[in-house]
This record gives C-alpha cells, sequence and structure tokens, in this order.
C-alpha cells in the first residue's frame, strides 16, 4: 500500500487530507513543520507538501527533499500562483497542484507521478552524443567527462530528445513522456525546464526551439571537439 507523507501546518487541513487519501486506499500521516518532513521522508513513498510551513521556506524544502533522495514530491499552494509553481518545478517537485483542487485530481496525480518514478524493467540504454553522455541506470548527465546536475524532469526531457536526435519532439509528446497526461498547466513548464538545460550545458545550441512544433536536439553534439594539442 502506499504510504503518502502530508507536510501542512494547519492541523485541520492535514487531518482532511489525510482522511481524503486514506478513504482513497492510501496509508497516509502528517507532519507539520518542514524539520519534520526532513527526518521523515525517507520512510514514504510520496510527500504532498504544503508550501506554506511556519519554520522552513516551501521551495527550499522542496530542495532540500530532493538533495537528499529520490521521494517524488508533490508541492502544494494555496494560491493559483504561476511563480510559485514555476519556482517549486524548478526546486525539484514532480509536480504542483493547489489546495483548492478536488481531492480526486490529487489522487490521479500522485498515481501518475508514482508511475514515473517506479523502476521499470528493461532500462534504455545509454546515449552518447560526444562530447554529451546520458545514463538511464545512474541518470546521470556527462558532458565532456563533467557530471552536470540535473533534476529528475530535465533528465527525462533531455533523454527524450537525445533518443532521436534527428527528430523534432513535439510539446504534447513531451508533455505525456515527461509529466505525463493529468498535468493541466503546460504554457510554460517545458519552456522553463529547457531554459534550464540550455543554462546547465552552457549553450542554447544543445536544445533547438521549432517554432509552432517542439524540441529537437541540436548540433553542437556533432561539433568536433578541440584536438588536444
Amino acid at each position: 500500500m502506499t504510504d503518502v507523507l502530508v507536510v501542512e501546518r494547519n492541523a485541520s487541513t492535514a487531518a482532511t487530507m489525510v482522511g481524503a487519501l486514506r478513504r482513497q486506499g492510501y496509508t497516509a500521516r502528517s507532519v507539520d513543520t518542514g524539520a519534520r518532513a526532513l527526518s521523515a521522508c525517507r520512510d514514504t513513498d510520496l510527500v504532498l507538501l504544503s508550501l506554506e510551513l511556519p519554520d522552513i521556506d516551501g521551495v527550499e524544502l522542496c530542495r532540500s527533499l530532493r538533495a537528499g533522495s529520490d521521494t517524488p514530491v508533490i508541492a502544494v499552494t494555496d494560491l493559483d500562483d504561476e511563480l510559485e509553481r514555476v519556482l517549486a518545478l524548478r526546486a525539484g517537485a514532480d509536480d504542483c497542484v493547489v489546495k483548492t483542487w478536488g481531492f480526486r485530481e490529487i489522487g490521479a496525480r500522485i498515481e501518475a507521478v508514482l508511475r514515473r518514478s517506479r523502476p521499470r524493467s528493461g532500462l534504455p540504454d545509454s546515449i552518447t552524443l560526444r562530447p554529451l553522455h546520458i545514463d538511464p541506470r545512474t541518470r546521470e548527465v556527462r558532458l565532456h567527462d563533467r557530471l552536470v546536475d540535473v533534476t529528475s524532469k530535465e533528465f527525462e526531457l533531455l533523454y527524450a530528445l537525445a533518443a532521436d536526435p534527428e527528430t523534432v519532439v513535439t510539446r504534447k509528446e513531451l508533455m505525456a513522456r515527461v509529466w505525463g497526461n493529468t498535468w493541466v498547466h503546460t504554457s510554460r513548464t517545458i519552456d522553463t525546464h529547457v531554459s534550464s538545460l540550455r543554462a546547465k550545458l552552457g549553450s542554447s545550441g544543445w536544445i533547438i526551439t521549432v517554432r509552432g512544433v517542439g524540441y529537437r536536439l541540436g548540433y553542437a553534439w556533432s561539433v568536433p571537439e578541440p584536438s588536444a594539442g
């Protein structure tokens, strides 16, 4: 049975969320501070994280949770604020929902995030496009043998593009592959992750925007590396 940790400072709201999750078949419990969330997150299957906490900024807590474990995180915001969602996603959240949305939708999002995070049999092969190497087994990206620190979603986005570097991948297909079909706010999600990847790879030439269609891997990988001499 899937264990969900609810991180929510308001006791009444936490009790309501825990009760709703249990009725949907989850094992659920709650903590009311970021410090307690950091202690409890390793013993749970998914964290449902309110961004409004009394001791730690929610976005910073999301970043700490992601740095310390691979436990999936769904951020919960009080308001339907695009900037807050973008910050949470950049900090490593796997999804972001608004607290006023129905619990059936939150349950569907939990299942979608868990499907994407569970280990799959028969992992795809590593991809090497000199000087870029992408390893799905270790979830590592290396450029010129240097480890590039990417989030889970950035890794999946880059892998989807690199798997067929000559092909344009549509925005709709990327959303389905990386975020699942339950994601609603699609307008800037991909753009935000592409921008972050370009910055981490050190060049906009790695990912090319095909206006009105989607993205493809750029030709930075096909440029010969400078000789040692």
